[in-house]
């Protein structure tokens, strides 16, 4: 996480050309959309319908398993979980991350309220279980801690049978700065016992920026070509720091055998590395990684993937010498999400794929201090360059919609960069309508209603590229695209339709919306909004799986 931006954001500027339209509530116009040959809804060879009618109403097949990857508990609560970090071991995936828990009014005032890490694990990638509480990060379990609210940013290693989880926190013996520290368990998934001190104090590392440089660990153990093996530890906030951990995995090597640990650059004698050569716009959350064969030996250059530039976009570089060589920059992999301002990766592979775990703020009163974990897959190039990495609120296992009037016209969303600017969030009034929006911008994901779980006829509709965002039935008559920022009940209804027998005939669907019954979603003027639906054509549409 981060405390404020410290570095200027390389700013992104597309240039479209738009056609301005008012945005209003619908009246018939007894306008013919067209006659189209859509028969997507029915059953195409053994593919499963997408919906079934029964009393007039469609029960259309949800897309589960969708990102994030936790957070509903079904009840109407949320648990909130940022800067993930992953261990793949013995055929199952645990997932860490802080728990979240800050209130709307320390949201209000930029305060992260993070008294714990959580883990969740899976072995298929799909279903996961909750483990609870690993470590409570309070004053009684770290004593060096200057509160019980800082749990930041962690990750767990395993070496020769035991588990690290590397953490880091505000640190009342070392001028109230952030330190990094480590505690032991012989379980991934409980009784982590603080090692008593920090392992490395806010204090030692030079050159500074500020009082939160030192957080943000990341662990990497490799063998190299001589059977040697190693121990990385790198963390960091605007500055990039890395040094070599002894065998014990709690203390800090001394590579230049003068009885002391010191700092410099890497062409001083010092043992912790600050070297920001390559690692352009260097913010924070970085993560070593390496390559695996087929055989899961690991190969090749080191990758470290970090936060970039302010709002947080995700970026990687690489070298053959973690702590004395020159990073090469890659590429910014992801931009900033939708709904949260800050990024963290995780990156591991598992059963021969290779995955990217992200946060964002995509759950009902999600933002930048409540944040949830997201798992895409990453893929590698031939020459070992990475594909970018989109944001997707399907994630690897959820459904895909794009929805249509009868005349094939596709429901999207108007085309908008994430903007770096924190003024312009939590998104909402974003445009929707047909032949608005680029690529993309007409991929859906179809859920539960968020008002009522139980009820299947209930449906909520998040657009598949801005995950968190949700069509949203406005009181004056429009359907725009936004978050729900604030998890009321009133939100939710906006947010939620009963989905019926088509208007317009049994081949399509029509979305009556929850807050205003007796109103429907429908198309005029190229824009979604909400009508009486007396033009049955435009408040009739067809959905089909990507």
């Amino acid at each position: 996480m981060i405390k404020k931006a410290l570095k200027p954001a390389l700013y992104f500027t597309v240039f479209l050309a738009a056609i301005q339209f008012s945005v209003t509530g619908c009246t018939n116009t007894n306008k013919d959309a067209g006659s189209g040959d859509l028969k997507n809804q029915e059953n195409v060879g053994n593919e499963e319908p997408l919906f079934t009618i029964k009393d007039g109403e469609a029960f259309i097949m949800k897309s589960v398993n969708n990102n994030p990857v936790y957070g509903s508990n079904g009840t109407g609560g949320y648990t909130y979980g940022g800067d993930p970090s992953v261990l793949a071991d013995d055929g199952t995936v645990y997932l860490y991350t802080g728990h979240d828990m800050s209130t709307d009014n320390e949201v209000s005032k930029a305060i992260y309220n993070i008294p714990e890490y959580i883990c969740y694990s899976t072995t298929n990638m799909s279903d996961w279980k909750e483990e609870g509480t690993v470590f409570r990060l309070d004053t009684e379990n770290v004593t060096w801690a200057r509160n019980s609210s800082s749990a930041w940013a962690s990750q767990v290693t395993k070496y020769n049978g035991k588990y690290y989880l590397y953490f880091c926190t505000w640190d009342k013996t070392s001028l109230g700065k952030q330190s990094i520290g480590v505690a032991v368990s012989d379980s991934l998934t409980g009784g982590f016992k603080d090692i008593g001190r920090p392992l490395v104090q806010g204090t030692l590392t030079s050159p500074e920026n500020s009082a939160w440089d030192d957080i943000d660990p990341t662990v990497w153990t490799c063998t190299d070509g001589n059977g040697t093996i190693h121990h990385y530890l790198a963390w960091g906030n605007s500055k990039f720091y890395i040094c070599e951990l002894n065998e014990d995995m709690v203390s800090v090597k001394d590579l230049n055998g003068d009885g002391k640990i010191t700092c410099g650059s890497k062409e001083d004698n010092a043992d912790i590395i600050n070297n920001q050569e390559g690692l352009d716009y260097f913010t924070e959350a970085p993560w070593l990684y390496q390559r695996q064969d087929k055989d899961q030996k690991y190969y090749g250059k080191y990758y470290l993937f970090y936060a970039y530039g302010w709002r947080e976009r995700m970026a990687y570089a690489v070298t053959d010498d973690p702590l004395h060589g020159k990073w090469d920059f890659g590429k910014i992999l992801m931009f900033p999400t939708a709904t949260s301002n800050t990024n963290h990766m995780a990156v591991f592979d598992f059963k021969g794929k290779t995955y990217f775990v992200y946060h964002n703020g995509s759950l009902p009163g999600g933002n930048g201090y409540r944040r949830s974990p997201c798992i895409t897959e990453l893929h590698f190039n031939d020459d070992g360059s990475i594909n970018p990495v989109r944001e997707t609120a399907a994630g690897i296992n959820g459904t895909v919609y794009k929805i249509a009037l009868k005349d094939g016209s596709e429901i999207s969303h108007e085309f908008f960069i994430n903007s770096s600017g924190d003024n312009e969030y939590p998104y909402s009034g974003i445009k929707t309508g047909t032949g608005i929006g680029m690529e993309g911008d007409n991929e859906w994901v179809i859920t539960a209603g968020k008002s009522d779980t139980d009820n299947e006829a209930y449906i909520s509709i998040q657009s598949e590229n801005k995950p968190g965002l949700y069509l949203t039935a406005e009181e004056e008559g429009s359907i725009t695209l936004a978050q729900d920022a604030d998890a009321t009940e009133e939100t939710a209804k906006k947010q939620t339709f009963h989905s019926i027998t088509g208007l317009d005939g049994n081949n399509g669907v029509s979305f009556e919306s929850v807050a205003q019954p007796g109103m429907y979603i429908s198309v005029k003027d190229g824009l979604l909004c909400l009508s009486d639906g007396s033009d049955a054509t435009g408040a009739t549409f067809y959905i089909s799986r990507q």
